[in-house]
């Protein structure tokens, strides 16, 4: 496939913002295979997701976003992002004990259905050091208690900044990640967990569910803010269940959930079709 460019946007609506972005690729003979835009009309904000093939385009990769700024940027006040298909995205997994999303990543990755790379893997135990060898990912523990948080989280930043990741997934990582952490990868933490909350909170969610006689289960991936659980979401699903299925059906169901939601999230994070706005995503096709 031929390399592509991809633009994120946002601005105030207004007349001509489609004609003028398409022009200045058009004029540039940038060959259009994507485009996906929409308004929301309660708050008047225009949102467009455009890509197109770079390998005729008279403008170099590099001047691109200058260019874009000056000419069109400017006039109608819109804030973009510009991201390259060729760009392998550094991604770092963070788990604890459970390991059934770790593996359905680390299967997805190696079947090629998803273009990154997955330097390490970084847990508060040592339980899936031996999943990290047979994938042959470094593997980094950080024990932490109320007392040693604080350090090492400073460490774990370190270690991601020096392997240079963009993006984090929380694969059942059962640790609160503190504001610092967190202000150091806007829009970069992927989450996932059970949508009980806030109704059934605590250790065993599936129990207490199973107790109420709930009649469905649901996942929500989203990305990690200071407010915990509070972030933008990127992807839900629900599975229907009945009187039949016990707490062990239960856990299986949503632990199977738990997996598709989180690998569709970073799935179009990686496809660079999230754009966060006031904490919501728009989801571009």
């Amino acid at each position: 496939m031929k390399d592509t460019a991809i633009l994120l946007i946002h601005c105030p609506d207004q007349q001509g913002i489609l004609a003028s972005v398409t022009q200045f690729l058009n004029k540039n003979n940038g060959n259009i295979i994507y485009l996906d835009q929409n308004v929301d009309r309660a708050e008047s904000i225009f949102f467009m997701r455009v890509e197109w093939e770079l390998d005729q385009f008279a403008i170099p990769r590099e001047k691109i976003s200058d260019y874009f700024e000056t000419l069109i940027a400017k006039k109608f006040n819109i804030r973009f992002t510009l991201h390259f298909s060729d760009e392998r995205p550094r991604m770092a997994i963070f788990v604890s004990k459970m390991s059934h999303c770790l593996f359905d990543i680390l299967s997805r990755h190696l079947s090629g259905e998803w273009i990154v790379d997955i330097p390490l893997i970084i847990s508060n135990h040592s339980d899936l050091e031996p999943v990290a060898k047979r994938f042959g990912i470094e593997f980094f523990c950080f024990a932490k208690d109320s007392k040693t948080k604080e350090e090492q989280e400073v460490k774990e930043i370190a270690l991601l900044k020096d392997k240079k990741i963009d993006l984090i997934v929380l694969g059942r990582y059962m640790q609160v990640l503190s504001d610092n952490f967190v202000s150091n990868f806007p829009n970069e933490i992927i989450n996932i967990h059970h949508s009980f909350l806030p109704a059934f909170a605590g250790a065993k969610p599936y129990h207490a569910a199973h107790e109420r006689g709930v009649k469905i289960i649901g996942a929500t991936s989203h990305y990690v803010t200071a407010d915990l659980d509070a972030g933008p979401i990127i992807a839900q699903d629900v599975v229907r269940i009945s009187h039949v299925d016990s707490i062990e059906s239960l856990v299986r169901k949503g632990r199977d959930l738990e997996k598709i939601v989180l690998s569709e999230a970073v799935y179009k994070h990686l496809q660079r079709k999230i754009l966060v706005f006031n904490n919501r995503t728009i989801i571009f096709n």
